[in-house]
């Protein structure tokens, strides 16, 4: 008997625990803190694809007192945008524990990067930027800042 209920048990448990750490697609929904604490993204999702944009800048104008702008896109016609409101994360689809086949915007080099987004609490994204292959890439923890619906 048990031979039996023991193997049962494992089984249980580890479904539980599995269950436990899977992630509801809406859950990257919400404010967000990058590591380097200058800005805050805003994730939110349209036509089942997740976008982010900067809603908080630490130093929100530059040294004439405008609002910083885009100065380092390569492309020339934004230049003048303000960084304020602009989407930085977009096109993220939720793809078995990961937001994937999105892409990041670097807006302190001009570079757009592929992105792979992973939760690894409710509180913490793990958001990894790279060219070409994700081996090759940069990884950043966010925190969050406010939850979906507050």
């Amino acid at each position: 008997m048990n031979k039996i209920i023991f193997p049962f048990i494992c089984i249980l448990l580890i479904g539980i625990s599995t269950l436990k750490a899977q992630n509801n697609a809406d859950d990257i929904i919400g404010i967000w803190l990058p590591g380097h604490g200058k800005a805050r993204i805003h994730i939110t999702k349209k036509d089942n694809k997740y976008n982010g944009r900067i809603v908080w800048l630490k130093e929100p104008n530059n040294s004439e007192g405008k609002p910083k702008v885009d100065k380092n896109n390569p492309d020339e016609s934004k230049r003048t945008v303000p960084l304020l409101g602009y989407y930085i994360l977009k096109n993220f689809e939720y793809t078995d524990q990961a937001w994937e086949k999105g892409t990041i915007y670097d807006p302190d080099n001009g570079s757009v990067y592929d992105c792979v987004i992973k939760m690894s609490d409710n509180n913490t994204l793990d958001v990894r930027g790279y060219i070409g292959v994700s081996l090759f890439g940069r990884t950043d923890t966010w925190k969050r800042l406010k939850v979906k619906g507050q």
